[in-house]
């Protein structure tokens, strides 16, 4: 879910969050005309549970960056094979996809709170499996188990998140919100590539993984505190939206059809994410074996990447505020190519960091600007579904893309695969032009 983590003030641009929206009924905004504004309308930190859903997600974040590190790491020590690593990747990915088919009918029928506790309970579990299974000696076929089961499990989570996020901050704040929780959880990227880094480095990948376990009990512990508004904490459905789990899939396909810029978005990012799910390997391998530094400068550059991210979820609200969605997205996406066509070509790690860090905010431009339009245009009670559907969508052949991507980078070298993959994301950019994410320069509708 890098793309979009995959988190305007002013006018909104595409419509406005309490605007009939295709496939559902118009929302309103307040309970009626002489009610105050709701809790979720006041400054992010005059918001309590907010504030503790963010704190909970950071401290969640701050452990998982270990993993993202220590997992390919583990593969890389025991078979030194980059393409290992991405078949690892494809695995993960694969789960995602399988999960996300089923993962909105799920989250719009449970208690989405208690959905989100168990999802960390559960992979605090198993990544705590690895640690202790390494004392013994490396298992790589255990990864290929654990990681599967634990994307999985974080599909659920993550279509959750999206949904109860709207329970806590709606409106103008939504994509400010998203973008803080994006920034803070790149901040704790920061440190936390930095610090798996160093502790692979002294004491092996395996026990940073233990590290991304007990953050997962954090992240439970802190979710018990937040009270989550409405929908969010029920599970109660509409008597005619209990129709089964494939008819809730074909729900929210259908209503991603009926709306023009969130069809077009689901076309480009299928391609965008088969083009980019394997870069964290191909990073990793191009300066471990490449550049020939350790473990400690491949925590360096992830942490400077996740600087990237801090400064691209800081900036997005603003920057869409002043050009729009359209430019804003298609402009990110343009970038992000570019960054990646230099990577693999980089002869010095500090080059590779500022690429990856370009890359990375760029990402996280274009990922939170489209979270938060998605936000924005569906209604509640299709809102699992929605992104649910939407993300088995754009990753359905990205577990594909990481295989290519890593294997014949592993035959022809990082520099002309980094090349090629850029351009076509360029490409994609270019693409958007000729669908409805264009439009007006500032603010507005997107015209489809």
């Amino acid at each position: 879910m890098a793309h979009e983590r995959d988190r305007d003030g002013g006018k909104h641009d595409s419509a406005a969050p309490h605007e009939p929206a295709p496939g559902g009924p118009p929302e309103p905004a307040y309970g009626g005309p002489h009610d105050p504004p709701p809790a979720a309308e006041r400054p992010l930190w005059r918001q309590r549970d907010f504030g503790i859903f963010w704190a909970a997600q950071t401290l969640s974040v701050l452990g998982d960056s270990f993993a993202l590190i220590a997992l390919p790491l583990l593969v890389l020590q025991a078979t030194g094979s980059l393409a290992r690593m991405g078949l690892l990747t494809a695995a993960g990915g694969a789960a995602s996809v399988v999960a996300a088919l089923f993962a909105g009918a799920v989250v719009d029928r449970v208690d989405r709170r208690r959905l989100l506790i168990g999802c960390d309970l559960v992979r605090m579990v198993l990544y705590g499996v690895i640690p202790v299974v390494w004392l013994f000696g490396p298992q790589v076929w255990l990864l290929y188990t654990i990681l599967p089961l634990c994307e999985a499990v974080g599909m659920l989570f993550a279509v959750g998140y999206v949904t109860v996020v709207r329970s806590l901050v709606r409106g103008a704040r939504l994509t400010e919100a998203n973008g803080r929780l994006n920034a803070t959880a790149a901040a704790a990227g920061v440190l936390g590539p930095l610090g798996a880094g160093l502790v692979a480095a002294w004491t092996g990948p395996a026990a940073a993984v233990g590290v991304d376990a007990a953050s997962f009990g954090v992240s439970a512990a802190c979710m018990v505190l937040v009270r989550f508004q409405g929908r969010a904490g029920g599970g109660a459905d509409r008597p005619d939206e209990r129709a089964g789990l494939w008819r809730d899939l074909r729900t929210g396909v259908s209503f991603l059809y009926g709306h023009p810029v969130l069809r077009a978005l689901t076309v480009l990012l299928f391609v965008f994410s088969f083009l980019t799910l394997g870069l964290n390997d191909l990073v990793i391998y191009h300066v471990k074996h490449d550049l020939r530094h350790d473990d400690g400068t491949v925590g360096s550059v992830l942490a400077v990447g996740a600087l990237g991210t801090i400064t691209g979820s800081l900036l997005v609200a603003r920057v869409r505020g002043r050009f729009g969605f359209g430019p804003t997205w298609t402009g990110a996406v343009a970038l992000s190519g570019l960054a990646f066509a230099g990577l693999g070509r980089a002869a010095e790690v500090p080059v590779v960091a500022a690429l990856s860090a370009a890359f990375m905010a760029c990402v996280a431009v274009a990922g939170t600007c489209s979270m938060s339009l998605r936000q924005e245009v569906t209604p509640e009670h299709l809102l699992g579904r929605v992104t649910s559907a939407f993300w088995t969508l754009q990753y359905a052949a990205a577990p594909v893309g990481a295989v290519v991507l890593t294997g014949a980078a592993q035959r022809w070298g990082t520099a002309p695969v980094g090349l090629a993959a850029g351009t076509a994301c360029v490409l994609v950019a270019v693409a958007a032009l000729f669908t409805p994410l264009r439009g007006p320069a500032r603010g507005g509708p997107v015209h489809g």
